[in-house]
């Protein structure tokens, strides 16, 4: 069947293929960000779990650097699907095809840990959803451009708007579910759901392929226009936007990872709701829904009258509330930092500035990155901004990766993995040598597997840590199990010298965690040799399940716990109350040198910098609009 290659010039309403588009996109969006919504708190919480023994936890770092690095491969390979499309296949075609991959990602999620190792399965289905998602991208937005002739392109911005609200009702919807599914009914039925909205949203996307209009590829085209100086002069002069915009997504995508886990530090009852940290996300799509019609209508026509609003003066203010947004979130890591517990009201509010931030750069570059673009250069142009997305997580999962402080615990998990492979009793204990490598001395460290309790790391000076923490905790203790603030704690241990003769630090995580800690042999802080105990007290239980209007669609107890009863992990609940309302856990190494809430501040002022280099470029650049026809 021939299918209409150009657009009808005569057309002058909405064409008939965009249903079939902002239908197949809620729906896609729908699958991916309740997949990505759910992956960091999956990472640290489940995935340990997932095999037939239990395994060392990833830590928040660790998941956050993986996480990004994930978002960094999604929007990097829609160079892969932008030279497929452009040159061979069309945008058509790599969609459905891309797509079926994408369906076998979500299916490879799903099927995590029912057979073989779960993190083999995890890399395979994230592999596969960096394919499929990342190869349709440059296409999908591409392809909503391409209906468009000379007598309706004055549609063209209303229709990328709805594009968006597409894309963030199905998310909204997708990030309140799915994070309620793992929480409930585990892994499998969590991930499984998004599987099973991306092959509707394929079914969808075919269902419109008579309504479309097809742009045949450019096979040498493309490469001759590429090839030309209007071409390159076009990327060249892009060039500059793309680096703004991936600082942009370097902050933005964080929602995802470190905002997730300051979640976990918050009281979460807000608007009569306890949220769940990953649901917390949602309230970007939410404010995104809100945002689109009130920007579109009523603040960019106000703002118009005395200040003509280009759509680089948008992304400059855009940059500003961002660097606004990180510096609230900021704000808010000091107080946690100080033992606080603030409501996450504050990060709504955080979450708001976000919004406005996303709704005047992602939206406005995708727009001015297409129409900047030659006709057939079209989804290239798209995959470079795309391209500025995937360079924006890369550096995010880089500052992760470097700010990591290795930890010899790992390295006594897999002795202790061989020694289990060697037939010796779990509870055998492996030795690692410590600063000095050599066996045999004080600064050794050791590891065992205890039943019902893990993997157990042994500490030089123990008993040390074990009497500063007895001091924590009785002072804990009599004021109502409420920790000791900083200064506080460091003056309870400063007659309580480390083995090596130097002073203790003590630092609160949260309002619940505090850890007490050494310089260890090397006397240089955080480094591998760094040991330590942290203190965890009781939280206040949960909300009666049962006062919940969800209580009867789920079970009676939360899949985290079902899973760790089947492989004899004790609960935290039940550890509390066989010892106390405090537990302790030995550490060794594997902290971060970039703690709190300078983490968040590091990150604002490269967002601020950001801002006012884009202000020149903004002033000097020049373009022309170029649509098909």
């Amino acid at each position: 069947m021939s299918y209409r290659t150009s657009p009808d010039p005569e057309r002058t309403t909405m064409p008939p293929g965009i249903p079939y588009i902002v239908g197949n996109e809620a729906a896609e969006r729908f699958s991916f960000y309740g997949m990505k919504g759910i992956l960091a708190v999956f990472m640290v919480q489940y995935l340990h779990l997932m095999n037939d023994a239990p395994e060392r936890a990833m830590t928040e770092t660790a998941a956050a650097e993986a996480v990004h690095l994930f978002n960094g491969w999604v929007y990097l390979t829609p160079f892969f699907g932008a030279l497929l499309s452009d040159i061979f296949s069309g945008k058509y075609r790599t969609i459905i095809w891309l797509s079926v991959v994408y369906c076998m990602g979500h299916a490879a999620l799903a099927f995590m840990g029912i057979r073989g190792e779960a993190a083999v399965w995890l890399f395979v289905g994230l592999a596969l959803i960096c394919l499929g998602s990342g190869g349709i991208k440059p296409c999908v937005s591409a392809h909503v451009g391409d209906q468009f002739g000379p007598g309706n392109s004055h549609l063209l911005s209303k229709v990328f708007n709805w594009f968006y609200f597409s894309i963030n009702l199905g998310a909204f919807i997708s990030m309140l579910l799915t994070p309620w599914l793992l929480k409930w009914y585990g892994p499998h039925l969590a991930f499984g759901v998004p599987g099973i909205l991306m092959a509707i949203a394929t079914i969808v996307f075919w269902m419109g392929r008579r309504k479309f209009v097809h742009i045949p590829p450019g096979g040498m085209r493309f490469v001759q226009e590429l090839a030309t100086p209007d071409g390159w002069k076009t990327l060249l002069k892009l060039a500059p936007l793309y680096l703004f915009v991936a600082m942009f997504w370097a902050l933005f995508d964080q929602t995802q990872s470190t905002w997730v886990f300051q979640a976990l530090d918050m009281d979460r009852r807000f608007l009569g709701i306890d949220w769940l940290p990953s649901q917390v996300q949602s309230i970007n799509s939410l404010f995104v829904l809100t945002f689109i019609p009130l920007f579109a209508y009523g603040l960019y026509p106000l703002i118009d009258k005395f200040w003509k609003l280009t759509s680089l003066r948008k992304i400059a203010l855009g940059l500003i509330g961002m660097s606004l947004s990180f510096a609230l979130v900021a704000l808010v890591q000091m107080r946690i930092d100080g033992g606080a517990t603030p409501n996450i009201g504050w990060q709504f509010l955080a979450y708001a500035l976000l919004t406005a931030a996303e709704v005047m750069v992602s939206i406005v570059a995708l727009e001015f990155a297409y129409t900047q673009s030659p006709r057939t250069m079209k989804s290239l142009v798209m995959c470079f901004y795309l391209g500025a997305v995937a360079l924006g997580n890369f550096f995010t999962a880089g500052v992760n990766h470097f700010i990591q402080v290795d930890s010899p615990a790992a390295i006594l998990e897999h002795k202790l993995e061989e020694a289990t492979a060697r037939g010796d009793s779990v509870s055998a204990t492996v030795a690692h040598a410590g600063f000095d490598e050599s066996l045999g001395t004080e600064d050794d460290l050791a590891m065992r597997y205890l039943t019902g309790t893990g993997l157990v790391v042994t500490i030089p000076g123990e008993e040390i840590f074990e009497e500063a923490a007895g001091r924590i905790e009785a002072a804990a203790a009599a004021d109502n199990n409420r920790l000791p603030r900083p200064e506080a704690g460091t003056a309870l241990l400063a007659s309580l010298p480390d083995p090596w003769g130097r002073p203790l630090r003590y630092y609160l995580e949260n309002s619940t965690t505090a850890r007490i800690s050494s310089d260890g042999p090397d006397q240089a802080p955080k480094t591998p040799w760094d040991v330590g105990l942290r203190i965890t007290v009781a939280a206040p239980g949960e909300t009666d399940p049962e006062q919940s209007w969800t209580a009867a669609l789920r079970p009676g107890t939360e899949w985290l716990q079902r899973r760790k009863e089947a492989l004899g992990v004790l609960q935290a609940g039940e550890a509390a109350a066989m010892a106390g309302p405090f537990t302790r856990e030995t550490y060794a190494g594997g902290g971060t040198r970039l703690e709190g809430a300078a983490y968040f501040w590091f990150f604002t002022g490269l967002m601020l910098a950001t801002a006012l280099l884009f202000i020149p470029y903004a002033c000097l650049y020049r373009g022309k609009t170029i649509l098909q026809r």
